[in-house]
């Protein structure tokens, strides 16, 4: 009975590992190579963020804590955007065009808006399945920070101003 219990809680502290992990998202990984088509037609890579904080966010029009969060994107975006700081905003694959680009326009959001047509970002993301779900990437190209969920933005902009101050 004891080595059951041993095993089951060696399976539960893995388990529970992993799950912080992936909510905290506090361990450094390379972001993944991917490029993401925008909505004026061009295409921005992973490698484009070299040299910046980035904000990549996965989103869609349909998801209420997305809509509610994006003022807060934009106003982090104006605060930092002179400083080394970007944002990309990636539409899901479910998201119709026509709404994205109807949101972005009304909303007039100043950063890139990318449409994951046929969801490749969101696969190479991690399988993204939860929006919304932001990543936060350092200059040298490592996701620092994952949230699922809305972010703390207070929280967020002590990472960004900690990470824009790295030379």
């Amino acid at each position: 009975m004891g080595t059951k219990h041993w095993i089951a809680g060696v399976a539960l502290a893995t388990i529970a590992g992993l799950g912080a992990y992936v909510y905290w998202g506090t361990a450094t990984q390379k972001a993944p190579q991917s490029s993401f088509v925008l909505l004026d037609g061009s295409t921005r890579t992973t490698a484009d963020m070299q040299g910046k904080v980035t904000l990549v966010n996965f989103w869609a029009t349909s998801c209420t804590t997305c809509v509610a969060e994006m003022p807060e994107i934009v106003s982090t975006y104006n605060k930092y955007k002179d400083r080394g700081y970007d944002t990309l905003a990636v539409a899901m694959s479910y998201d119709p065009p026509s709404y994205v680009v109807n949101f972005a326009q009304s909303r007039q959001l100043p950063f890139a808006v990318a449409l994951d047509n046929t969801g490749a970002a969101a696969k190479a993301w991690g399988d993204i399945r939860i929006t919304p779900t932001t990543y936060i990437v350092n200059q040298r190209g490592e996701i620092v920070k994952t949230y699922v969920g809305a972010p703390d933005f207070a929280e967020l902009h002590k990472l960004i101003e900690k990470l824009l101050a790295e030379a």
